[in-house]
């Protein structure tokens, strides 16, 4: 079984474009909870700015693969689904 850029399990047939956009749709989700969450200050902040810099090793590995544009399209459609809803 492969790895992901955050140590998860990629099951064998998976992409690794599938795996980036779920590491990422993953990482929109946990930024989501720890906006609204309990936590305050700078535990929030560095909570949420760890999962931003997974978010951009992602995106460079997706841009290496799809390019720049649809890199950036699919961060941003991912973004709006799960963080602005």
């Amino acid at each position: 079984m492969a790895i992901g850029i955050d140590g998860s399990p990629n099951p064998e047939g998976e992409s690794e474009v599938a795996h980036l956009r779920w590491q990422i749709a993953s990482e929109f989700e946990a930024m989501r909870r720890g906006l609204y969450g309990l936590s305050l200050g700078n535990a929030r902040h560095d909570f949420i700015q760890t999962r931003m810099h997974t978010v951009d090793r992602c995106q460079a590995l997706l841009a290496q693969r799809l390019g720049k544009d649809e890199a950036d399209r699919t961060i941003y459609r991912l973004y709006v689904e799960i963080i602005d809803n």
